[in-house]
């Protein structure tokens, strides 16, 4: 293989690579692959050579894409040429690897054949990028059905939450039309409620067939959905003879729908039928989140009937954005308090979390989503989700994903920036070593062993305003005694009757003045003098949040 132009061997440049490099002659046959492949697909370098390039392909696409690239040889064309594009690859051990493969065809000299030319190939191992858009979806979905369930708590009574049920799932889900089926008043069938169709669409032999349906258990979709007390998933009306309704769906165009249960408990409040004039896949994560979402809108709709309104549903939601509990890291204690804001607020915009990561290390976020109600929980529900999809990365690199999705999930709804700070945690030998990134969040306070409490990190722009922001890390260390006190900015914010609000030096003496350092006895410490400083307070608080870590002596 010739030198580079710096004079170093092209073949050591390559070697030093970590993505694969595959050249391969005009016959398809393997020339060249640097030792990265032994960590994408297991084979020895010098295995490969010789072979044909579509051998690391699984059976099923050797023909397919065996074609793709003998045309892309003879003339530099195809689908594959310029793109990177996802594929599986064989592993020696002969399970599926996704990868990312970007193809370039090498010309051959001048006056040669167009058989000297060659195929020069880079291979990416692609699940974490699988996960991280996984985890988006997933992301998204729960942030509109999160949007769903708190539209519903506007509703002044059960029947009007019914009536704004189905256009509000289909708008924040995407969906042409739907169908609500109820319980008739025996409880023995189904009986249709309602339909909605987007302004662009139109369902008329659906809606004359539902004038007269009605179904048992068991039977159609709604029946399956009712039966199974799960969703019921149907791809493609348009080939299902069997499916009840089927005439009438495919003349009104519908291709997909998807049919969930509304549960209180063991009973069943209606179905939903949401439908598709395109043919789209339904993912395993919707399933999941309409099953959640109808068991959620379906306990809602039953305190609704009680009226044990909205207050009970914003408490719902606002847990869904905490962790339920507090993890065990070893060497480190943890603590945390959340104190809703006032009654104005429906749900509120902190949240924090703790998470393991694969190589051991751990990380910490908290966060303020600007503003309270629906459409802060959707927005705290993608920063939380998104860090977690992201957390391979460093703490500026979480909170650039963050900042990434917030800026494709805002669109035309109103401007939501948020706050964060993002914490990796690894063990030491004297104790932790913690790397921060902030976000626009007020800085966390350190104290020391000694008792000496001060802010630590660097200030940074808030997220879901610039796309082109960086966030700067700091490292530090956390030894045996030192406790990290993070929050939002709630607690400096408190406000006595006078208006006066609690502030950052209050915060800083409180800290410094636990006499043991504890987590534990920090978070109690700070709740105890926000509540003091609240107490008969006529100003409306905002929700606040405080998470502790420390490190025993």
């Amino acid at each position: 293989m010739p030198e580079s132009t710096s004079g170093v061997p092209a073949a050591t440049l390559l070697s030093a690579l970590p993505d694969t490099v595959v050249v391969a002659d005009a016959g398809g046959r393997v020339t060249y692959v640097n030792p990265a492949v032994s960590r994408l697909l297991g084979y020895a370098p010098a295995d490969l050579l010789g072979r044909d390039l579509t051998e690391i392909m699984p059976p099923r696409f050797r023909s397919g894409h065996g074609g793709h690239i003998t045309r892309f040889l003879t003339t530099g064309q195809g689908e594959l040429v310029g793109n990177t594009t996802q594929l599986p690859a064989l592993h020696v051990a002969g399970h599926e690897v996704s990868i990312d493969v970007t193809l370039a065809r090498v010309e051959p000299f001048p006056g040669a054949s167009a058989a000297e030319s060659s195929i020069v190939g880079v291979l990416r191992d692609a699940s974490t990028t699988i996960l991280l858009e996984r985890q988006m979806q997933v992301s998204r979905y729960l942030a509109a059905t999160l949007r769903v369930t708190a539209a519903l708590t506007e509703a002044r009574d059960a029947d009007v939450a019914f009536h704004q049920l189905l256009p509000t799932l289909c708008t924040e889900l995407d969906w042409d039309a739907a169908q609500l089926w109820q319980p008739d008043g025996d409880g023995g069938r189904l009986v249709h409620a309602g339909t909605w169709t987007a302004p662009d669409a139109a369902v008329p032999a659906l809606e004359a067939d539902a004038a007269h349906r009605s179904f048992r258990r068991g039977e159609g979709m709604p029946g399956q959905a009712w039966l199974r007390r799960a969703p019921v998933v149907a791809e493609d009306l348009a080939s299902d003879d069997e499916l009840v309704r089927g005439r009438a769906a495919r003349e009104d165009g519908l291709r997909t729908a998807v049919t969930f249960p509304v549960l209180s408990g063991d009973s069943l409040l209606a179905v939903c039928e949401l439908f598709s004039t395109v043919h789209r896949p339904v993912p395993a994560e919707l399933v999941e989140v309409l099953a959640h979402a109808g068991r959620q809108i379906g306990q809602f709709l039953a305190r609704l009937r009680a009226e044990s309104v909205v207050r009970e549903l914003a408490d719902t939601l606002q847990r869904s954005l905490l962790p339920s509990h507090l993890p065990t890291i070893p060497g480190i204690r943890l603590a945390a308090t959340y104190r809703a804001g006032g009654e104005a607020a429906l749900v509120g915009g902190d949240t924090y979390d703790v998470m393991p990561l694969p190589d051991g290390r751990w990380m910490v976020l908290i966060a303020d989503v600007c503003g309270t109600g629906a459409e802060a929980a959707a927005v705290t529900a993608v920063t939380r989700h998104t860090a977690r999809a992201a957390a391979s990365g460093s703490a500026g690199e979480i909170l650039t994903a963050v900042n990434t999705a917030l800026l494709h999930e805002e669109g035309s709804a109103p401007l939501r920036f948020v706050t964060a700070c993002c914490l990796l945690l690894e063990p030491t030998a004297e104790g932790h070593r913690a790397t921060l990134s902030v976000a626009g969040h007020p800085l966390p306070l350190l104290r020391h062993p000694d008792g000496h409490a001060h802010p630590v990190g660097r200030p940074g722009r808030p997220l879901g305003i610039d796309p082109d922001v960086a966030f700067p890390e700091e490292a530090f260390d956390l030894p045996p005694g030192a406790t990290l006190v993070l929050y939002t900015d709630g607690v400096t914010e408190a406000r006595d009757d006078n208006g006066a609000q609690f502030g950052e030096d209050a915060l800083l003496r409180v800290v410094a003045g636990v006499p043991t350092g504890g987590a534990e006895e920090t978070v109690a410490a700070v709740a105890a003098a926000v509540e003091e400083q609240l107490a008969g307070s006529r100003h409306e608080h905002d929700d606040l949040a405080v998470l502790a870590l420390s490190v025993p002596r």
